[in-house]
């Protein structure tokens, strides 16, 4: 107590809850968020950098990133200032008094709150704003290089009079400022909006003025701005209208002339009147004349957009529909062959017979040697378990076909990569320092003879094993760059330094493993910690900091599939979905064909890229699928390259000619190479692209016909034809089509067989006999590189199309018997159906078959070819080899220039209708005796029935067996005995 008064007792300190510390603790967590995501996007921007400049295309990387950078801060500081712009402006002309209440009493402390804090709120809208406004402009920086970089067509569209660089260049660019020029205003209009109804210039619920004047000021002309938008819209969109999809085609049709054209015209009037009566609402501030043109304009987009052009369509259109789109469809008839490269294809009728001479096999018989009877898509396991050495390498689902020089010949050659795979490492051998600095590589090529095969039925390899030898010459083996390459490997070492990359797993005499370090000049130095880091960072993996297997002269490889790398090095591009292998000037490429495309090609028809494209091949193993995209313009105008060992990516103009290209490569400059820079043994390998061909087949099943009227009417209309041999599964809705073929063949007008890549059609009705054949010259080198020959069967003849042809194989009793002991089911072995291969011969066109047998039960189980099959019109035959099944369809001895490997010389010819029918009666016999042992139990006596049943299917089979060498029944005739289907 202190005079007379108590003396209060200190009030206790609050003890520091859990709770106040975290005032400095979140904005500190919020900083290092903040320093991560720029690190992380640091991290990727500049391994980007270091990737091209490894590459030596550096300036794709500057390109490409100042150019997003410039569209990046023009858009988005044009938006933040729009908007930002508009809510000082709304903030400024508030009003002293509000028009209304606010809706609740904290909705005014919202207000208040940004008053007191403006300076953050508008930071933080600005912030917004750019990230928004600059993050969608910079995914546009092709489309704007493309309009940056234009070049002219010299092409006229057949409607406006304007070179086809408008539509192609010009018009997506506009449509792009159009689209930021809407979300511009409508953004500055919502935050006009907001801001003047937080301080109560504009209330909805206000009895009388419902905005004050300034917010009638400000909103009419963000709304005048709008609508002048939508004016500059139906002015743009009359060219669209050329390349807008209607019922029939692609492009103006008559209504869209008479009707849709001239509405757009008539509206852009009205929408810039509309935008002139808000404009003027400044000044008379009423809301009745605006309102008047905003519901003009709305009924005049109901009665001109859509009344009246139904009403057209109905009342003119409909009842003489033929007549009245003739001349449009004739455009667009002409402008899809010029899209689409498919002017020269010409149209021959072909008078295909069914029955061939002896002299017209013999004009023919040069063309023999060049039919493939491996089947890259059948004998990828074959070279798997024969060519892969060690487990973990691996060859990929589908081969490739390719030319080379074997014994002086040019011949068709299934080539492949041996690969490392290092997830087929044995679990015990799975590690960081293996996976990526040990298996860093794959070895060498394995090559196959197209037309030969082993007396056992395997390829004649015309390359092999390890280290590679064979016929195909010198070259650099290592194989750092692949389709199935690890995502990262760290290569390279000191000079002198102890190697740990795995070459081979034996030395040239056996012994320990061979080791190599890499000395390509491919890969990204990771030898400093900056870099360690960075890509520590990439691949979040801290091996790469610690390991001690990164050294100072150590490099990281990746991005190394050659699909990846092309479509880094030219964004451009659209690559082909298959790359294929090729041994150029000693060494390892990978060859990538590259298109050009657009959308905007006026009244060319649109496909989609990924429906058209697709076919039983696409998809599996390494062949990739096209993205969905729809196109109506693509040229194969860069033929790429790269190098397998040191990653190196070559770009050489193939189709020079092509606008867009041009366009590209004067925003790319020296980026792309000159077509006469490829080398005599490069151009040897470079074919046809296989994606654009089946585009262009796509096309040509319609666009064949060139009358409008027959046209129209669709009474020419064809089809690819589903693959026969392919096995559906439960997720297929509908059948795959068969995909096209590579083949050495002469068509009718050629003097010597060609490397073409063929396709047949079907009508499109559900009929199944064939309509057309067609070949391109796939060749090059050849002068007539590219030319498409299409091949039109007679109507009134019944040429069966290749589900008839694969249905008569599988039902001819001959080749029933034949493939008997493949389908039993304790057989431990089925029949394998390969490519179904069709070329014109003797007057006629000839099907061939391969059929293998793959082992169904225990480990290394892999595809031997058996026999082959062909038909010719209504015969059906089959052999151990081409020349023996030649000979039997055609009953004349036909030479093939087969080299069987070691098989059994084609049997006497000659009838022996007696032979066969006693050896085929006792191959029913010995089949009856086998099964019953089998229900027995007898394995003993089951497995010495089977063996005789095999010899007497062998013998009538060498007597050419009477089923193979008569018509075949038709498909309308029920065989005997339900038909075997194929298993694979």
């Amino acid at each position: 107590m202190s005079d007379g008064v108590y003396d209060m007792p200190d009030e206790p300190r609050r003890a520091r809850t859990p709770g106040r510390r975290p005032r400095a603790l979140l904005p500190t967590i919020a900083t290092l968020i903040v320093l991560l995501i720029l690190f992380s996007v640091f991290t990727d921007v500049w391994t980007q950098r270091l990737w091209y400049r490894s590459i030596d295309l550096g300036s794709v990387f500057s390109t490409v990133l100042g150019t997003r950078v410039l569209l990046f801060v023009v858009v988005g500081l044009v938006m933040a200032i729009a908007v930002v712009a508009n809510v000082v402006v709304a903030f400024r002309t508030r009003p002293r008094v509000a028009l209304a209440p606010s809706p609740s009493p904290g909705f005014e402390r919202y207000g208040d709150l940004l008053q007191q804090r403006g300076k953050i709120a508008i930071g933080v809208v600005a912030a917004l704003m750019l990230v928004f406004g600059g993050s969608a402009a910079s995914g546009e920086w092709k489309v704007f290089l493309a309009w940056r970089n234009r070049t002219p067509f010299g092409v006229t569209d057949q409607h406006f009079n304007k070179d086809i660089a408008f539509f192609v260049f010009d018009y997506p660019w506009l449509r792009v400022l159009l689209g930021f020029g809407y979300s511009i205003v409508l953004l500055s209009l919502v935050a006009a909006i907001i801001t003047h109804y937080l301080y109560g210039g504009f209330r909805p619920s206000a009895k009388g003025q419902k905005a004050s004047g300034s917010a009638q000021v400000q909103f009419s002309v963000l709304l005048g701005l709008l609508v002048l938008l939508k004016a500059f819209s139906y002015w743009l969109d009359r060219f669209g209208l050329t390349t807008s999809n209607s019922r029939l085609f692609t492009g103006i049709s008559y209504t869209g002339d008479h009707a849709i054209l001239p509405s757009k015209e008539i509206l852009a009037v009205i929408a810039v009147l509309c935008a002139g009566l808000f404009f003027a609402n400044v000044v008379r501030r009423t809301w009745l004349l605006p309102g008047v043109g905003t519901v003009v304009l709305i009924l005049s987009a109901i009665l001109l957009g859509a009344l009246w052009p139904a009403a057209l369509q109905q009342v003119r259109v409909r009842p003489s529909e033929p007549v009245k789109e003739a001349s449009y469809i004739d455009k667009n008839i002409k402008a899809t062959r010029q899209a689409y490269g498919l002017e020269g294809a010409e149209v021959v009728n072909y008078q295909a017979k069914t029955t061939a001479t002896p002299s017209e096999l013999t004009q023919d018989a040069e063309v023999l040697p060049g039919i493939r009877l491996i089947d890259p898509s059948v004998v990828g396991p074959t070279f798997e378990q024969l060519q892969q050495v060690r487990g973990f390498y691996s060859f990929p689902t589908d081969l490739d076909v390719d030319r080379y020089k074997i014994g002086g010949k040019t011949a068709d050659t299934v080539i492949a990569v041996r690969e490392v795979e290092v997830d087929r490492l044995p679990a015990g051998q799975r590690n960081w320092n293996n996976d990526h600095t040990v298996y860093t590589h794959g070895y060498g090529v394995v090559a196959a003879n197209g037309n030969q095969r082993a007396a056992d039925g395997t390829p004649v390899f015309s390359e092999k094993d390890l280290p590679p030898v064979g016929q195909l010459g010198d070259y650099e083996p290592r194989i750092y760059f692949g389709e199935k390459s690890p995502t990262y490997s760290i290569v390279g070492g000191p000079k002198g330094g102890q190697a740990v990359e795995l070459d081979t797993p034996e030395g040239k005499v056996g012994g320990d493993p061979t080791l190599n370090t890499y000395d390509g000049k491919g890969g990204v130095g990771i030898g400093s910690f900056g870099n360690r880091l960075l890509y520590a960072t990439k691949f979040r993996d801290a091996n790469l900091l610690l390991s001690s297997r990164v050294n100072p002269d150590s490099k990281i490889l990746y991005d190394r599939t050659p699909r990846e790398r092309v479509e880094k090095a030219a964004p451009w591009l659209t690559p082909d979905g298959d790359p294929y292998p090729a041994i150029v000037d000693g060494q390892v490429v990978w060859i990538v064909d590259g298109y050009t495309t657009s959308a905007n090609y006026p009244y060319a028809q649109k496909v989609a890229l990924d429906d058209s494209t697709r076919d039983t091949t696409t998809g599996r193993g390494t062949i990739a699928q096209q993205p969905s995209e729809e196109i109506n313009y693509i040229r194969n105008s860069v033929k790429a390259v790269v190098n397998a060992y040191d990653g190196s990516v070559e770009l050489y103009a193939w189709d020079e000619g092509d606008p867009v290209l041009k366009t590209w490569m004067k925003a790319f400059p020296n980026t792309v190479k000159p077509r006469s820079d490829i080398s005599p043994d490069l151009m040897a390998h470079l074919r046809y692209p296989e994606d654009m061909f089946k585009v262009q087949r796509d096309l040509l099943a319609k666009y064949h016909v060139t009358d409008s009227t027959t046209w129209y009417q669709n009474s020419d209309l064809w089809r690819v034809p589903a693959d026969p041999t392919a096995v559906p599964s439960s997720t297929d809705t509908v059948p795959q089509n068969q995909p096209p073929f590579y083949l050495s063949l002469r068509m009718p007008d050629q003097p010597e067989p060609k490397f073409s890549l063929t396709s047949v059609y079907v009508p499109n009705a559900e009929r199944e006999n064939l309509t057309a054949f067609m070949a391109v010259d796939a060749d090059a080198s050849s002068k007539d590189y590219g030319k498409f020959r299409i091949l039109r069967l007679p109507g009134n003849v019944q040429i069966p199309g290749p589900g008839q042809v694969f249905n008569k194989f599988q039902t001819d009793e001959g080749i029933r018997t034949a493939l008997l002991p493949l389908n039993q089911p304790n057989s431990g072995a089925r029949a394998q159906f390969g490519n179904l291969l069709t070329l014109p011969l003797g007057g006629g066109l000839l099907y061939v078959q391969p059929v293998y047998s793959v082992r169904t039960s225990g480990p290394g189980s892999y595809p031997v070819l058996r026999y082959v099959l062909v038909s010719f019109g209504d015969r059906v035959a089959f052999g151990s080899t081409l020349q023996e099944a030649l000979t039997k369809v055609f009953n004349t001895s036909v030479d093939t220039g087969e080299d069987p490997g070691g098989t059994n010389p084609p049997p006497n010819q000659q009838p022996a209708n007696q032979t066969i029918k006693q050896a085929l009666a006792e191959a029913q016999a010995a089949y009856t005796a086998a099964q019953a042992a089998l229900r027995n139990g007898d394995l003993a006596t089951y497995q010495k029935e089977v063996e005789r049943m095999k010899a007497a299917i062998d013998r009538a089979a060498s007597a050419g067996a009477a089923p193979t060498t008569t018509p075949s029944p038709t498909p309308s005739t029920t065989p005997t005995s339900p038909p075997t289907s194929p298993t694979g």
